[in-house]
């Protein structure tokens, strides 16, 4: 489990400011659209579509927002016209990179990362260069609020879940890729409360960074973030607790 992931929960915790939330929706509507081009506008049908509009309504998403972006994809050319890219990296105290991205302007996208990579100490591999140290899970966070961290880590171990771990205020449960649906359905008919659940590239093993490498690998996937068209930053940087409490001052 890397650092990278409880400073998300943390970040999850603070909640997003006026700006993000609405960076965060414009991705979240890409997403959608590029679901319906790829499956149809129908989430019974469309297993992605369906997991961007959970995505979509765990984010605050207004359900209209949501109807708008699959009525617009669904009537328009805005999915056909998103190309997906997934690009890799070599961060900080050599840690790993793997972002994900959907633009409609490769070489603006390209321009763009690179331009962070310089100012962070970072740079672009070759593909293939870092994905193996990454593999695809489900990931769902769930509140701790009546039960109990650990007591709701057994009950998703019941559900189905791979491996779970407890935060202050928060389980993050691990999946296969196919049973994520599945397990947070049990989790919910449980009682649980689901905070978000999205399919992540979960790092195989974590590398410690020195305090000064960790602070410019946190700056740099804020900053990678923060591109309209980046819509994930997976690292396996793992980030001491002091590190990360620093960052946050």
């Amino acid at each position: 489990m890397s650092g990278h992931s409880k400073w998300a929960q943390i970040k999850r915790q603070k909640g997003a400011a006026d700006a993000k939330r609405g960076q965060l929706f414009t991705k979240l509507g890409k997403e959608i659209a590029i679901a319906v081009r790829q499956g149809g506008a129908t989430p019974q049908s469309n297993a992605r579509l369906r997991l961007a509009v959970q995505r979509a309504r765990d984010s605050n998403m207004p359900f209209d927002n949501i109807e708008r972006a699959i009525k617009r994809a669904s009537g328009s050319q805005d999915g056909a016209s998103l190309t997906e890219l997934t690009l890799e990296a070599y961060g900080p105290g050599g840690s790993a990179i793997l972002l994900q991205a959907l633009t409609d302007n490769r070489n603006r996208t390209l321009a763009e990362v690179r331009s962070v990579f310089y100012r962070h100490s970072a740079s672009l591999g070759e593909s293939g260069c870092v994905g193996w140290l990454f593999e695809p899970k489900g990931v769902i966070t769930a509140q701790v609020n009546k039960v109990p961290g650990e007591e709701l880590a057994l009950m998703a171990i019941d559900c189905g879940a791979d491996d779970v771990k407890v935060y202050e205020s928060a389980v993050e449960v691990h999946t296969k890729p196919q049973d994520m649906e599945t397990v947070r359905k049990a989790l919910e008919q449980r009682g649980v409360a689901i905070a978000s659940a999205e399919l992540l590239q979960v790092p195989r093993t974590t590398v410690k960074l020195d305090e000064k490498a960790a602070l410019q690998s946190l700056k740099l996937v804020d900053k990678l973030e923060e591109l309209d068209d980046v819509q994930h930053v997976f690292s396996n940087a793992d980030f001491a607790d002091e590190v990360l409490e620093k960052y946050q001052e």
